[in-house]
């Protein structure tokens, strides 16, 4: 289920997608690479007309070419040459002039740069973005001191020939230059700047055709302010609403470092920082730069109110709220409850309510976290939230309040009412992040409930949903958690009904859409080793599916041991099964797991019949199934019905195996596996023959509907070699060998083969070779007893 509380981050640096960043002391200064980009700008204008193709292609660069960091000379050329080779050529004629003329040169580029700008006739005119940039630069060159001025030239040398020297050309050089200008200054009357631009490693690392350097090749010089609320708006849109787009973590850290290098005191880098670790569930570099992003932002702060809603006193209260959050977030919760308390405190003094009611939201999801009831606690939240007019927080806390109905045992129609009224709100306030939790949540709610179809639906109805939100770096909000969970259920569906071929594709999908390091990883990682443990289960391949047994407790312990119980049911290790499924039962009571005490009061009860302990499993399965029934999990309870129904007919009382059975087969039908469909219709066949009256020795202790209970193999060779005596017997006497129909069989019995028949199709569907085996075991003795009955042939064994 799509757990709520991962949306109760307060994140600072954006608003509806966009983030805010003040980049302090950093300004913007002309560079090489930016003199390079005005020749582009100035070519496009004054060149020769450019077909309306490669316009247009050149038109979508400028932007992330103005705002994107500095590119070496090759890799900035081959960008340009992708979208027009001839204009590609014009720029480096033009900077050749440049570098390879005097001083005037660059002097002279600088003084003709605005004449076709200022045309009536230009497309750039002065309040467009082209217009801007490049007033923006002028003014930046026409502050420079001469010294400055000289050495802006002496740097675009060496950028311009770095394009055609060896590396180790560039390596050497670039020291000397350093050396004999360190006394100059680009961009202020200070040196450091300067000194820090001289000093830059020139990246030759090969340029992404789309990204612009952005995914592997981080810039080493500092940003210009534009530059790096670009960088900042763009990565943490990314991390936001596609992780797998963004920067690996290690190539964005990079990045950040060299940010923080040349300011140390830029907040949002450090709080670009605190998400980019959350990535990699590094807690300590988390808390680091989460503290580093609020002591930064108090420093910079011109308010010094300890009160009110501005101020550092707002940033401590929010700081020590976010680092609850993360300790939430790694389960520290006793470090969260005492920071939650600081949060509070601050809070209560600066009579800030919007923050008591984030305060009361974390204090309720900590409590759920702990297992505790916080449902009064969330009702509260929800009332307060709705009276300081907060949707946000009512819809979570509503959503909240039906993840605790459900595991409470509320009836559908309950919590659906609940969540249709979280979903006028979210309509109602465009909250489309909401939106998609509220469905993945419905989805796991009729999946709990035992509903596949209605399930498949809301799941369906999820993936094809357009966002609210609007479109920014051309990525739309498909990357979260609801959709994660929404495609793992999905998976499980197909998986459900032997569709292997469609749960490779929905697992691909989840692979590509979430790597490995991203934070939602494990939810596939677990639906696809369950998937993979339950088809080595069901084709009996054992030693397939113990190796399983160990990642998926990595994951979740709790599978991990009931899937360890069922393992070692299958090996006969009775005693180590029934040892471990007791401890998981009290372990599932104290956290009011109702789902997982229901399945281990199942394979409790088979363990019992393993030891012929039917009656002793009779109890066990009556407690099972009024459980399942109070919590309204149909698809649990149809499960433990099976499991009566079988008792029943091996306690011998058949008449009321198949009457419990009935009751079942329906939802079953309906909703059921593929191997729960087989295995009911096995078993009412089963009963059918029992009633019948073909009742053997072997028929008690033997083909049971569950995938471990075997057939008496001494038996079971008995009746295959009686069969073929038959059948040579048969051939003698006629030469044909014909099966009857089932219309020539009795009543019952025609159901019984009918019955079976179709089990085999479901089983058939699986490729469960051992349940196919107890089906042709049934089908063969049908056979041998009915021509026993109408030849007269001696049948005793």
């Amino acid at each position: 289920m799509a757990s709520v509380h991962e949306s109760l981050y307060f994140n600072p640096m954006m608003t509806n997608g966009v983030v805010h960043a003040n980049v302090f002391g950093i300004k913007d200064w002309v560079t090489p690479y930016k003199i390079s980009v005005l020749a582009l700008l100035y070519e496009m204008t004054t060149s020769k007309p450019i077909a309306l193709q490669e316009r247009r292609r050149l038109n979508k660069l400028i932007l992330p070419l103005q705002q994107g960091p500095d590119l070496t000379l090759d890799q900035f050329l081959k960008t340009v040459e992708e979208c027009c080779p001839q204009t590609a050529y014009a720029v480096k004629l033009r900077l050749h002039e440049m570098a390879d003329g005097e001083l005037k040169d660059m002097e002279y580029f600088f003084a003709t740069l605005p004449t076709p700008f200022s045309a009536i006739d230009s497309e750039a005119y002065k309040t467009s973005v082209v217009g801007l940039f490049m007033r923006h630069m002028l003014l930046a060159y026409n502050k420079l001191s001469f010294s400055q001025v000289y050495k802006l030239y002496k740097a675009l040398q060496q950028y311009y020939h770095s394009h055609y020297s060896q590396p180790g050309d560039v390596q050497v050089g670039l020291p000397a230059l350093a050396a004999d200008d360190s006394d100059m200054d680009l961009t202020s009357t200070e040196d450091n700047v300067g000194e820090r631009m001289e000093k830059e490693e020139l990246d030759t690392a090969p340029l992404h055709e789309s990204e612009l350097r952005n995914e592997d090749a981080p810039s080493r010089g500092p940003l210009s302010q534009k530059q790096a609320e670009y960088f900042l708006a763009r990565q943490a849109y990314l991390l936001k609403n596609d992780e797998n787009k963004a920067l690996k973590p290690s190539a964005l850290q990079d990045e950040l470092n060299n940010m923080l290098k040349f300011n140390p005191d830029f907040a949002e880098a450090h709080y670009l920082s605190y998400l980019n670790s959350m990535r990699v569930q590094d807690i300590f570099i988390s808390t680091h730069s989460l503290l580093h992003y609020f002591d930064r932002l108090i420093l910079s702060g011109s308010e010094g109110k300890s009160n009110g809603d501005e101020g550092y006193g707002r940033s401590l209260r929010y700081a020590a709220l976010n680092l609850a959050a993360l300790h939430c977030r790694f389960g520290h919760y006793q470090q969260a409850d005492l920071a939650l308390q600081e949060a509070i405190r601050i809070a209560q003094e600066s009579n800030d309510h919007v923050c008591l009611q984030h305060c009361l939201s974390w204090l309720y999801t900590l409590e759920q976290m702990k297992g505790s009831d916080s449902s009064v606690l969330t009702e509260d939240s929800v009332k307060m939230a709705a009276h300081f007019c907060l949707p946000y927080l009512v819809s979570l806390g509503i959503q909240s309040l039906v993840q605790q109905g459900a595991v409470q045992g509320k009836t559908a129609h309950e919590l659906m009412d609940a969540l249709k009224d979280t979903d006028i709100l979210h309509w109602k306030h465009s909250l489309s992040e909401l939106i998609d939790i509220s469905l993945a949540q419905t989805t796991s709610i009729w999946r709990m409930y035992g509903k596949s179809t209605m399930a498949q639906q809301q799941a369906q109805l999820l993936l094809n949903m357009n966002s609210l939100e609007q479109v920014n770096f051309g990525v739309q909000q498909n990357n979260t958690e609801a959709f994660a969970v929404a495609l793992c259920h999905l998976a499980e569906l197909h998986a459900e009904q032997g569709l292997y071929g469609a749960v490779s594709e929905v697992l691909k999908h989840l692979k590509e859409q979430f790597p490995p390091h991203t934070q939602h990883a494990k939810l596939w990682m677990l639906c696809d080793l369950k998937i993979q443990f339950d088809r080595a289960m069901n084709d009996g391949k054992y030693h397939l599916a113990e190796p399983h047994v160990t990642a998926i407790a990595a994951l979740n312990k709790t599978e991990g041991l009931y899937r360890k119980a069922q393992v070692l049911k299958a090996l006969n290790r009775t005693t180590e099964a029934y040892s471990i499924l007791q401890r998981l039962q009290l372990y599932c009571e104290k956290t009011k797991y109702t789902e997982m005490i229901i399945r281990v009061m199942l394979v409790t009860a088979e363990l019992h019949w393993e030891s012929s302990g039917f009656a002793t499993a009779l109890p066990l399965l009556l407690q099972a199934l009024a459980l399942a029934r109070q919590h309204h999990l149909q698809a649990l309870a149809s499960e433990t019905i099976l499991h009566l129904a079988f008792t029943q007919l091996m306690l011998g009382v058949p008449e009321q195996a198949l009457g419990v059975l009935h009751e079942a087969m329906e939802p079953i039908l309906a909703h059921g596996a593929v191997m729960d469909k087989g295995r009911a219709l096995l078993l009412a066949a089963r009963c059918q023959m029992a009633m019948a009256g073909t009742r053997s020795n072997g028929q008690r202790h033997a083909g049971s509907t569950h995938p471990q209970h075997k057939l008496n193999i001494t038996h079971y060779l008995k009746c295959t070699c009686l069969w073929i005596q038959l059948l040579c017997h048969v051939s003698t006497q006629t030469g044909v060998v014909q099966s009857l129909p089932p219309c020539c069989l009795p009543p019952a019995l025609g159901l019984a083969v009918q019955s079976l028949g179709e089990a085999a199709a479901y089983f058939s569907m699986l490729d469960c070779k051992e349940r196919l085996r107890d089906v042709h075991y049934l089908q063969a003795r049908l056979q041998v007893v009915d021509c026993a009955g109408s030849r007269g042939l001696d049948m005793e064994t």
